[in-house]
């Protein structure tokens, strides 16, 4: 009797709305007048959440002429107003300032001690207005020989980009992040020696987007632990089944997700799945691993509605994961979310250190975003920080798959934490240099408390890290003469070892060996190729010469035959020289 009601209400309210509809069309934009996407559109009678498109427009049907909306984006001050359907509406958003005492405080991505915040002003040009993060700009090694960034296993940004695109959508320069690019291949994995946690491998050669430079690369590996000796793992899945949740590509894809993850457990490790949405709570208590029909039924089990209230989700979980702590093991809350994160009245401060509260107890986050739209990456992004882990964005079933089966252990199995590296570059052969990547978000750079901060290192990984080098004469010299006997850097690892205080450390020494571009392993090559994408995409100041064709050209000569992720990362460049001419092309004629 219930169901039947609930459906003549809603043909009563189909009816009244049909009986009249209302379209009202507008843009949002910035004070400089540029467009914003994505910010979040509440209309007032109905409670519905709207976001604008790639362009900064969108269209919105009422039952009503006169409508109330509010228009709010991350950064910038909210905006109410009450629009007619008959009349453009057009918006404008003025940033945050700053200064304002509930700005979250950012960690850096990366450091150069002793770097003023003068200097590091005029690095703020008209990105400030509307960007997020400020790409790393040249140094100067004489008066700043040390460097230092966090290191992390992080890859959403790659797979974040790569739906953007395949949606034939622009790419946000602050989705992209060219340290999670790199991270996304692994590339040039080698196993640390004997009983070393960690190798270090360097290399020096031409850079590719400006030949009177230079590229530094920095490999690093962590162990490959074995699955079969691997601690007892107590895992909590945290899955977001709000209203939101209800699109092919978010809960659905999240159930194919876990049900690959469960494949992979053993006996002894245990499962918890907690849920918030319209009920929050425990939907399945800690079960162990060898009952997997059990937990893969509470899985299927899983439906969507209601509103997103993460705060509680996150306190249930950690008590939870509290409650069957599992010492000397590997202890873990999965956080699956399209970002549309509910803090019910607890600001994001508040929840942020909330977060922070259980960092030192033992307990690792693992974020997983999915959807679009309403996807929040930098709030996913700063919660797995803040939590101690990692962070990956699923945008199809194959991501899924790479993840949670085939890169198993580096998603969930820590082999180091706060895992920071520190670069010393000798001013001999180095006149300045530049980070590719690791860039830090503007908030954090103006914020004289900033402090940066490492991260974590999962098994059997491996990660490339850039350095864009101005040569010294002695530098030129020494090539021409082929010398190669001079220290060119000192490498230095700070980390703890998972659940630890005491501060460990490797160091890796670094000889000036300058190897041609053309005569580099084709691994290093590639890693050029996804910089140089990355900086396309950024629109980086420090590729003027370089176009896509480049990146492509550079991309297949240096793919492996058989990689299938090479290959495809070909294709999504492909997709994008087409994609982003089109807008060169429409541009222009808008001027004529």
């Amino acid at each position: 009797m219930k169901t039947a009601c609930h459906i003549v209400v809603f043909l009563l309210f189909s009816l009244s709305l049909s009986a009249q509809q209302y379209y009202f069309r507008g843009e949002v934009r910035d004070e400089s007048g540029n467009v914003l996407q994505n910010v979040t559109i509440l209309q007032h009678k109905t409670g519905y959440i709207f976001r604008s498109g790639s362009s900064g427009t969108f269209g919105i049907i009422s039952n009503q002429q006169v409508d109330t909306f509010s228009f709010s984006l991350e950064g910038y001050r909210g905006e109410k107003l009450v629009a007619n359907a008959d009349n453009y509406v057009s918006v404008k958003l003025k940033i945050m300032p700053t200064s304002s005492s509930n700005v979250r405080r950012d960690k850096l991505a990366s450091l150069t001690k002793n770097l003023e915040k003068e200097e590091q002003k005029t690095w703020f040009t008209g990105e400030e207005t509307y960007a997020s993060i400020l790409e790393n700009h040249f140094v100067n090694a004489k008066k700043f020989p040390s460097t230092g960034m966090s290191l992390n296993v992080d890859r959403a940004s790659y797979s974040n980009i790569r739906r953007f695109i395949t949606l034939k959508s622009l790419v946000p320069p602050d989705a992209v992040r060219i340290e999670e690019m790199l991270n996304y291949f692994n590339l040039d994995y080698n196993e640390p020696a004997g009983e070393d946690l960690f190798s270090i491998k360097t290399t020096l050669s031409t850079c590719p987007w400006n030949t009177d430079n230079q590229l530094f690369y920095i490999n690093l590996c962590s162990k490959k632990l074995n699955l079969d000796t691997l601690p007892p793992s107590n895992l909590v899945f945290l899955i977001d089944v709000s209203g939101s949740m209800d699109m092919a590509n978010r809960l659905p894809l999240l159930k194919s997700a876990f049900r690959l993850l469960v494949n992979n457990l053993r006996d002894k490790d245990s499962v918890a799945i907690v849920v918030y949405g319209g009920v929050t709570g425990i939907m399945l208590n800690t079960t162990s691993g060898g009952e997997k029909e059990k937990i893969i039924k509470a899985i299927d089990e899983l439906i969507p509605g209601g509103g997103t209230p993460g705060e509680s989700g996150i306190k249930v979980a950690y008590s939870v994961a509290r409650n069957h702590f599992i010492k000397g093991g590997n202890n873990r809350i999965i956080l699956a979310t399209d970002g549309d994160f509910n803090v019910g009245l607890k600001t994001e401060t508040e929840l942020d250190e909330l977060i922070s509260q259980h960092r030192e107890s033992g307990i690792y986050l693992t974020c997983l975003g999915v959807g679009m739209g309403n996807y929040k990456d930098s709030k996913i992004q700063t919660l797995a920080k803040k939590g101690n882990g990692n962070f990956a964005y699923l945008d199809n079933f194959r991501e899924a798959e790479k993840v949670l089966l085939k890169e198993f252990t580096q998603t969930l199995y820590a082999v180091a934490d706060d895992v920071y590296m520190n670069v010393e570059f000798n001013p001999e052969y180095v006149k300045e240099y530049r980070l590719v990547g690791f860039d830090n978000k503007v908030g954090a750079l103006r914020d004289s408390l900033s402090v940066i901060e490492g991260g974590e290192i999962g098994s059997g990984h491996s990660m490339i890290a850039l350095f864009e080098i101005v040569p010294t004469e002695i530098n030129k010299g020494a090539i021409k003469d082929n010398f190669t006997t001079g220290k060119f850097a000192d490498v230095k690892l700070q980390y703890k070892q998972p659940n630890g205080t005491k501060e460990l450390y490797h160091h890796s020494l670094c000889r000036f060996e300058y190897i041609p571009f053309n005569d580099l392993a084709k691994c290093y090559q590639f890693s050029a190729a996804v910089a140089m994408f990355g900086s396309l995409l950024r629109t980086s100041s420090f590729l003027k010469n370089t176009g896509w064709n480049e990146v492509i050209s550079l991309a297949e000569f240096s793919s492996g035959r058989d990689d299938l992720l090479q290959k495809e990362f070909i294709s999504l460049v492909q997709q994008a020289r087409l994609l982003y001419s089109k807008g060169k092309k429409k541009k222009g004629a808008s001027a004529e």
